[in-house]
């Protein structure tokens, strides 16, 4: 029990600030948690709901949303995301962590790659 609560406020806590909370809750739930691959994807997903809420509410408040450029990118993002999950449904559940610890891998270098080139980026507009 203590490691759901500790997922579920870390995993809110790091969604609310916008950095996908799935990517620490999901993890803790399987790994700690003993839950299945699926299962800990299926919470994640039911824990987004209030989060996507509250920042569609905020962004709107302070006028950030644009329809006429994201609506395409919602609709599509809509339905891949419900056949995605028609699929993960038929996926074996150490597969599935598989995908997952890979998805993460990739967004982990992705996300070292743009420090290093921001770095390099800052530091040549520091000597100019």
């Amino acid at each position: 029990m203590i490691w759901e609560i500790i997922g579920g406020l870390i995993g809110g806590l790091v969604g609310g600030m916008g950095m996908g909370g799935g990517t620490l809750l999901i993890p803790i739930l399987t790994l700690l948690a003993g839950f299945e691959q699926l299962e800990a994807q299926g919470i994640n997903l039911i824990s987004f709901i209030p989060m996507s809420i509250v920042a569609l509410i905020l962004h709107f408040k302070n006028k950030l949303v644009r329809f006429k450029e994201t609506y395409w990118l919602a609709i599509i993002g809509a339905v891949v995301s419900i056949l995605s999950a028609l699929i993960a449904i038929h996926i074996n559940n150490t597969v599935l962590k598989k995908l997952f610890a890979l998805f993460l891998i990739a967004i982990g270098i992705w996300q070292l790659v743009e420090l290093i080139k921001s770095f390099k980026q800052k530091k040549k507009e520091d000597k100019k």
